[in-house]
This record gives structure tokens, sequence and C-alpha cells, in this order.
């Protein structure tokens, strides 16, 4: 049955994220909308806003970059595969229709790179219908000594133009199992963009004699991606399972839990993840052997967990390097060569 459900959306999947091969276009914005792998509502909004081109590109890399950082270690690695082309298989394969916890964060992550690439590339002055934040301008608090100035994210911006360009209406789609995907589909965007928005900071500059900060300027910023990353991973590890049945709104899996209510920042997923320990050609999952893995962590990079009880093989590695250079006068670099031996360990 989970099969069956994941198959029914593939199409759909691959259509609505197929703009992820964005990422692998140096400059996008040099191809022109009706060149990139967009789907029409995606294109028309290309062609209307041509100059946030970079900026979804951008969006593109930096979730793709930061879900294979946040990944590195575990069985599931993030990997993605080869660009795809329209009718083929996505970009992240198998896991990009799943309804799993990895479906759950993909979505989360590249929404929540959108909005960061597009708030980032309006507070730059790279656009013309969005800059800085000017709801906060003349604000502040005089008997606290401080002021709203500088240029603070429109983040607000960055989430409209994400769910404009990623969210696809679920009144367009037929099936009960199709729904229920697409309407958690939805969710986990909301959720990426709700890391965003959750996890802006504000900063402050001092001005007064000699340093003495009698009044500060302060505006609002976004945090660093990584950081936006370490929270929808964790968010990852405390995803909730939903039931597969869809009434007046999505409910938890779990009868005896469902009066618990699922929060807008909270990761679903319906489906159980499959065993990413062997590898499977029917869905794309490369399996953990050949993989590196650290033969003294107790983590999840650690050769225990990530080959799975399968064991590992150890090799030594030689390396060769310059090293100890100095500058003889005049004019050249004398260098010793360097050896050393490394054991590498891979899983069985």
């Amino acid at each position: 049955a989970e099969r069956s459900t994941c198959l029914r959306l593939t199409l759909g999947a691959a259509v609505s994220y197929r703009w992820l091969g964005i990422a692998s276009f140096g400059v996008p914005e040099k191809l022109g909308c009706a060149n990139l792998p967009l789907n029409s509502r995606q294109k028309e909004l290309c062609k209307r806003k041509p100059y946030l081109l970079p900026s979804i590109g951008e969006g593109a890399r930096l979730g793709i970059q930061e879900c294979r950082s946040q990944f590195r270690h575990e069985r599931w690695n993030c990997l993605v595969t080869a660009t795809a082309q329209p009718g083929t298989s996505p970009l992240f394969g198998y896991e990009l229709s799943s309804g799993t916890k990895e479906t759950a964060f993909i979505y989360a992550v590249m929404a929540a790179g959108l909005v960061h690439s597009v708030t980032r590339s309006c507070s730059a002055g790279n656009m013309t219908e969005c800059s800085c934040d000017t709801t906060l301008q003349n604000g502040g608090s005089a008997s606290e000594g401080w002021h709203w100035g500088g240029c603070s994210d429109d983040v607000q911006y960055g989430m409209w133009f994400s769910r404009k360009f990623l969210d696809f209406p679920i009144r367009n789609t037929t099936g009960k199992e199709s729904k229920v995907l697409l309407a958690m589909n939805l969710h986990n965007n909301e959720a990426g963009r709700q890391a965003v928005a959750k996890l802006m900071s504000v900063d402050c500059r001092c001005h007064g004699v000699s340093g003495s900060c009698a009044v500060k300027t302060c505006w609002k910023t976004m945090s660093s991606f990584e950081k936006i990353g370490h929270l929808l991973k964790d968010k990852y590890e405390n995803s909730v399972q939903i039931s597969d049945k869809i009434k007046r709104k999505m409910r938890r899996r779990e009868k005896d839990q469902r009066k618990i209510p699922i929060r807008k920042d909270d990761l679903l997923y319906l489906n159980k993840s499959p065993n990413y320990c062997v590898e499977d050609k029917k869905l794309g999952i490369p399996g953990t052997q050949g993989r590196e893995c650290n033969r003294t962590s107790e983590g999840a990079d650690g050769c225990n967990l990530l080959c799975c009880g399968r064991g590992y093989n150890t090799h030594v590695v030689r390396h060769v390097e310059r090293c100890e250079c100095k500058f003889i006068w005049c004019c050249y670099v004398r260098c010793r060569r360097c050896e050393s031996m490394t054991d590498v360990h891979t899983c069985k």
C-alpha cells in the first residue's frame, strides 16, 4: 500500500520540484524562463519576475548543500542524483515522493533555502519590488535608548515568494492518497519557512561619545543557513507520523496521540523510511557498502551504525605533501617532501 501511494505522487512531485535542477545551471538567467526545468505555474511567475532567477538558483543550491551537510554521516546521506530531464526521475530520486521523514526534510529545507536567498537578495538591493523591511522604520524605544534603523531583512517577502513559487493547490489533485501526501508536503514547505522566521535575530550598533552606547540602532537579520539546517534536522529527528486518511485536517497516526495538536513547525511524514543499509536499485538506494566510517565513533558516522553490523574493511592511505617550506633569498621557496600514513575504514 505504501509503495502504491508513493508511485501515485511520483509524477506530481517530479513536476513540482523539477526546479531543483536549476542548481546545476551556473547562470540560469542567461537561459531564460522557457528553457529552465520549471512547471507551467513557475514559468509564468518567472516571466513576470525574471530578476528573481539568480535567487531561485541560489535557493536550490543552499537547500541541497545543507541537506548533504546535515546528513553526510547518516545511512541516508541526502544523495542527489544526476540532474533530471523532464519525464525522468527527479533530482532526489525516490525520497522526493516517498512520504517519509526524508521527504519531509527535503521539502522543508528547499522551501527555507528559497526564503533565505530571496530575502538576502532583497536586502542587498538586487530587486526593484523589495528591499529592507520598511515596517520597522521609525520605531523603537527612546526610554531604553534604541531605535530601528539599518536594513532589516524582509523575511515576509521571502516567505510570500516561496509560497507562490512552491505551493501547489490541493484542489488540483485527485485521489485520497495524493491529497494526503500533497497536504503533508505543503505543511513541510511551511515548516521550513517558519524555521527561517523563528531564527530571526536582532543586531544592534552603538552610538555615543567614546563608544558609550548612549543610543543603539537595531535591525532584524536572518540566521546563517547552517543554523536553520540544524533546527530542521532536529525537527526531522522528532517528526510526526500522520494518518493516511484525511478528514477536515491531517491528524496523528497513533490514535492515543490524536489529541496532541500538530504544530505548524512540526515536520510530518506518512510512510516509514526504507532500509538504507542495503542497495535497492528499484528505489535508487545505494546502500552503505563502501562508505567511509569512523571506527572510534559511537554516533551515526561510527562503523557499527553506518555499516549496519556488517563490519568494515581497513586500508592504509599514503599522503604526500610539501612541508617545512622556507623562502630562500632570492627568490624561491624550498620545501621538504613529507609522507604520512592514515587508516581509512569503509563498510563491508
